[in-house]
């Protein structure tokens, strides 16, 4: 099972915003320069393979990264294209000791959702980790 805990620290690694300004669920006191990391909801049908839960060999596990850096317009699009691009040119991944198959950005670039109510500007990536069930 892939978490949305192991996705943050994922996140967290890859240098964008500081670890402890990454986070999951609710974005307590809304730092500048911050990552929140969420789960995605989604609709329809899980994904069972012919056989059964047993024969399903992969999972998706839908994720929102909402960028929330500072009262820039420029430098917060610069570093929501940066994380943008690191996922998008990511060639192999493990997180933790979970195999993802593949990263499949929903959007096809960071979405501008303006400011919060203090003027920081945001922008939401939708992606899919598609990962190796065990």
């Amino acid at each position: 099972m892939l978490t949305i805990n192991d996705i943050r620290g994922y996140i967290a690694g890859l240098g964008i915003a500081a670890d402890d300004n990454v986070y999951i669920g609710k974005m307590d006191n809304k730092k500048q320069k911050s990552i929140g990391v969420y789960s995605r909801p989604t609709s329809g049908m899980p994904n069972i393979a012919l056989g059964g839960v047993d024969c399903t060999t992969y999972d998706i596990k839908p994720v929102s990264l909402l960028v929330h850096w500072n009262k820039s317009k420029s430098e917060s699009e610069v570093e929501a294209y940066k994380l943008f691009e690191k996922l998008r040119s990511v060639t192999s991944l493990s997180i933790g000791d979970t195999h993802i198959n593949y990263l499949r950005l929903m959007v096809p670039e960071p979405q501008d959702v303006g400011t919060d109510d203090s003027g920081v500007y945001e922008y939401v990536i939708w992606l899919d980790f598609i990962y190796q069930r065990k």
